[in-house]
């Protein structure tokens, strides 16, 4: 029987490419794999079709929109995570759901390894190959352009050779991943860290420069999930979209960073997440009435690590799997609603309610009908302050012999 390889297919010239390539460096049949992960563009059909055009013995193709947002998006919303304070996971948390899919499919088809398509120098091979060996570890993993030198002048010359249904003229000078949680470009004018982004960079995201007129709007949480935005109902992928749309259109969720990437270098990302930072900073506001202090100073701190185990590809590991029972305990009471003016760049909060909120208007006001009793703060603050002073008695002490 001849050897099967399950190939992550994004229907772009690399993959399409890669599908006669494989074949020809292995004698392997290819079977190309797109998941639909909310990134837009091209229909799966016509995807599919284009696989098939290039050689492949079989093209599966999955709608994931809903799984991504309900069971890779949302978790991530509820770790507020976002990778050394600037990156939401754009990319990184689509690989895990594509890299199910790819297992799924090997094991569909009788396919003994995985390819996908990149290179030696990112991220995204981490992710794919972690993830493959932890849910397929008897599977074997290749890479085309880092394993089989298909380069990207070798793949329009290939492309040109076989008569390929792709386009090879168009000279994109960017490397781009999208889905529905964002999008992120890099490489060409970007390398030079001191460039401003140009306007052609952008896709998702409006000018903030000249916008619209302030768009407010109220999102609506149980549990730390949305569930209505200006009271009509919405499905986790719903609420993303319409942010996507609506921050989008105000210039929201730009972000320019310098990033560490996992394999030790630095390097320079423009992210388009508009829909995601909306979120983000309304569920995040919500916490702040919902969740008790110490609590919510801790899942700081484990959402920082949430996201860098995310972002490292680890979205399997056992640690993950603990960070995540831990946040979701902290959602019990994250429900309610959350204001916001979309405008110029900015989400801004200005109004927060909420049901199971710890806010208590009695306790926080300074006017009449104050019940804090105010009395109680000078030996609280004798007794909080207690450990310093008896260290710095001992420091002067020290200090006089």
């Amino acid at each position: 029987m001849t050897e099967r390889i399950v190939l992550a297919y994004s229907g772009g010239l690399d993959t399409s490419v890669a599908i006669g390539w494989i074949g020809e460096a292995t004698g392997a049949e290819v079977i190309a794999v797109a998941v639909d992960v909310g990134q837009g563009g091209e229909s799966l059909e016509t995807i599919r079709q284009r696989a098939l055009g290039c050689g492949a013995v079989e093209a599966y193709v999955a709608d994931a929109s809903d799984e991504f947002a309900n069971e890779y998006c949302v978790p991530t919303l509820k770790a507020n995570a976002l990778y050394q304070g600037h990156y939401p996971l754009v990319s990184a948390i689509s690989r895990p759901v594509i890299v199910k899919h790819l297992v799924k499919a090997a094991r569909e088809f009788g396919a003994t390894t995985v390819a996908h398509g990149c290179t030696g120098k990112g991220n995204d091979q981490v992710r794919f190959e972690v993830g493959i060996q932890t849910l397929g570890p008897d599977l074997k993993c290749i890479a085309p352009v880092r394993d089989l030198a298909l380069t990207r002048d070798k793949a329009i010359a290939f492309a040109e050779e076989k008569g390929l249904p792709i386009e090879t003229t168009k000279k994109n000078p960017y490397s781009i991943d999208q889905n529905v949680w964002g999008r992120a470009v890099e490489t060409g004018y970007l390398e030079d860290i001191w460039n401003a982004p140009t306007k052609d960079i952008y896709d998702y995201t409006a000018a903030p420069e000249f916008p619209p007129a302030p768009d407010e709007v109220t999102i609506s949480f149980e549990a730390g999930v949305p569930v209505a935005i200006d009271g009509v109902k919405v499905t986790p992928l719903q609420a993303i979209k319409e942010l996507n749309r609506r921050a989008g259109a105000q210039g929201v969720g730009r972000i320019d960073v310098v990033e560490d990437r996992l394999v030790g270098i630095k390097s320079r990302e423009i992210y388009e997440a508009p829909g995601a930072m909306a979120l983000i900073t309304a569920h995040k506001h919500l916490e702040d009435i919902t969740i008790e202090r110490e609590q919510a100073r801790f899942k700081a701190t484990v959402g920082q690590r949430w996201a860098e185990l995310v972002y490292d590809g680890q979205w399997f590991s056992p640690l993950k799997r603990s960070l995540d029972a831990f946040i979701e305990d902290t959602q019990r009471y994250v429900t309610g609603d959350i204001r916001m003016v979309l405008h110029g760049g900015q989400a801004i909060v200005n109004g927060r309610r909420s049901d199971t909120s710890l806010y208590d208007f009695d306790l926080a006001t300074y006017d009449t009908g104050d019940t804090f009793d105010q009395s109680m703060a000078r030996g609280f603050i004798e007794l909080w302050g207690m450990s310093a002073k008896v260290a710095s008695g001992r420091d002067i002490r020290v200090a006089g012999k």
